[in-house]
């Protein structure tokens, strides 16, 4: 019976995430880690982080194709910057493996405050949709590319996430794409970053594959509710974006409350 009330735990959570997915678009997935280990139950909070990175890398993939269907992902420069990611992604969750879970997981408490606080701020569209990565604007871009999908890459690595609310803006700095595509573009980047996060753990034997198909299952389905609700609910985004973000500041508080005794026990 217990295991039965997990598997639906984990659906629930993954449904969660995708409604909130649904409802104000990036950022849900810092939910994912926090759901495994306080909802679902998982013990190891390695073991929730390569499931959480494995979600998010499948979940984004499908959120891809509507992106790229409405001609906002700019593939040479989501190539460029996933590739210089996915090397920083893997050196993060090699890191990662190396300290204590719930020290990390305090670390990670910290991190959903720094979300929080960025998604209340108003982020600006414009930009210029016509850059490309060519080899003529390739001396220009292609450093910046490199440079910051790396330092993303490492960060997102290291606490499994999908990293996309560095990636948005990463992109926006290093290309001046306007916000429409560097949210398409960066679904690239978090999908590859997500992989090779989730295959670093996979490697250690730290991914719980049935929790992560029922966290898939139900963050599909909870997508499907999200944008419909969405739709219903455009008026009021930023409203929405500030009642998640508000969400994320106070679960993040909960997280650094349960690490912080083990993090201030190894300093």
């Amino acid at each position: 019976m217990a295991s039965f009330v997990t598997f639906g735990l984990a659906a629930g959570s993954g449904g969660l995430v995708g409604v909130v997915l649904g409802l104000v678009g990036g950022g849900g997935s810092i939910l994912a880690v926090p759901l495994l280990t306080y909802a679902v139950g998982v013990n190891s909070p390695h073991v929730a982080i390569g499931t959480s990175a494995l979600a998010v890398s499948v979940s984004a993939a499908g959120n891809l194709v509507p992106q790229w269907q409405a001609g906002n992902v700019k593939w040479r420069c989501a190539g460029a910057f996933s590739l210089a990611g996915v090397l920083g992604a893997l050196a993060g969750s090699a890191a990662a493996r190396t300290v204590d879970g719930q020290s990390l997981l305090a670390l990670f408490g910290f991190v959903m405050l720094a979300v929080g606080g960025l998604m209340l701020r108003r982020r600006r569209g414009e930009g210029d949709p016509d850059v490309r990565l060519t080899k003529r604007s390739a001396p220009v871009l292609l450093p910046w590319l490199l440079g910051i999908g790396f330092a993303v890459g490492l960060f997102s690595g290291f606490f499994g996430i999908g990293g996309g609310f560095l990636i948005v803006p990463g992109l926006m700095l290093a290309t001046s794409m306007p916000l429409p595509m560097a949210i398409g573009t960066s679904l690239v980047a978090v999908s590859a970053f997500g992989a090779a996060t989730a295959a670093s753990y996979a490697v250690s034997g730290l991914i719980d594959w049935t929790l992560a198909g029922l966290f898939i299952l139900g963050g599909a389905l909870g997508g499907l509710v999200g944008a419909r609700l969405g739709q219903r609910l455009a008026g009021h985004k930023r409203a929405l974006t500030i009642t998640f973000a508000g969400l994320v500041i106070l679960v993040g508080l909960y997280v650094v409350a349960r690490g912080l005794p083990a993090l201030l026990g190894r300093a």
